[in-house]
């Protein structure tokens, strides 16, 4: 082979080393290219993600929303401030009886259970008009300090109820209170069963004048008392009242034979009634 002729090889081999080594150059320039797009929209989409995540964990719960409702829908059969006061009974009646309970609450439901019926018919004896506070404080609601649900929703969402029931009629609010407490639906306080509309509906199968009531299931299902259910417990909050159940008549609290408790069966509750109606 002639020297100009290894030369030209040479040269050729050179050149297609050039070549190669440009395109894997070429290549290595992509692939990092690459691996750095991916590197930045992994890192986009984890910014994302935790952004989303910040976000919705600072939105306002539901029932926080409903705190901030400025235009409250009272249900029917209410009168005063956002309609937070429920009286019930006879206008005739001179007397009136506050009752504060929390539907959660257990020592409420052995109390409507054993005392509930004879209270029912004094009031519709004329004898006086019951005053129903409700409270929502088992949910872990502190109105004062602003807290909401932190240990639940059954509270809150069984008076929204008991507000879709009032709206109905007053004796439809008597006969679903009376199922929510009974021994049948009223559940364990710690289950928070009251804070599912599909449960609520299942108690009212069992009072008449709400079974198969399509305004009721949607006003409860809908959430139209929700902003009420919060206003009533505000009432509870700055009754000064400290447990459930409680009961006053004239301001003065209304107890059993020591003087600390609500009375709860039946002979105890007249006993108290007879005194309080005299006092």
């Amino acid at each position: 082979m002639s020297a100009r002729n290894k030369q030209a090889n040479k040269a050729a081999a050179r050149e297609r080393l050039r070549e190669e080594r440009a395109r894997q150059a070429k290549r290595e320039k992509t692939r990092r290219q690459i691996t750095v797009g991916v590197s930045v929209l992994a890192a986009l989409g984890l910014a994302a993600g935790i952004g989303y995540a910040v976000v919705q964990a600072n939105k306002p719960s539901h029932w926080e929303a409903a705190k901030q409702v400025k235009d409250v829908k009272a249900p029917k059969n209410t009168t005063g401030e956002n309609g937070t006061t429920v009286v019930i009974g006879k206008p005739g009646a001179k007397k009136t009886l506050q009752l504060f309970e929390d539907s959660r609450c257990p020592v409420c439901a052995i109390f409507e259970q054993q005392v509930g019926p004879t209270l029912e018919k004094d009031v519709e004896a004329g004898k006086y008009k019951i005053q129903y506070v409700g409270a929502t404080f088992l949910d872990g609601d502190s109105i004062e300090k602003g807290r909401i649900g932190s240990n639940g929703e059954g509270s809150k969402n069984a008076l929204s109820a008991l507000g879709a029931a009032l709206d109905v009629s007053p004796d439809a609010f008597m006969k679903f209170k009376a199922a929510m407490y009974s021994t049948k639906f009223h559940p364990e306080e710690s289950k928070d069963e009251l804070g599912k509309d599909s449960y609520i509906l299942k108690i009212a199968e069992a009072v008449p004048a709400l079974k198969d009531n399509a305004a009721f299931k949607k006003n409860v299902e809908e959430g139209t008392f929700d902003a009420w259910a919060l206003k009533m417990s505000e009432t509870f909050d700055k009754s000064g009242v400290t447990g459930t159940p409680s009961l006053r008549m004239d301001g003065k609290p209304v107890t059993d034979a020591n003087g600390k408790n609500a009375p709860m069966t039946a002979a105890e509750f007249t006993t108290a009634m007879e005194k309080a109606l005299k006092g």
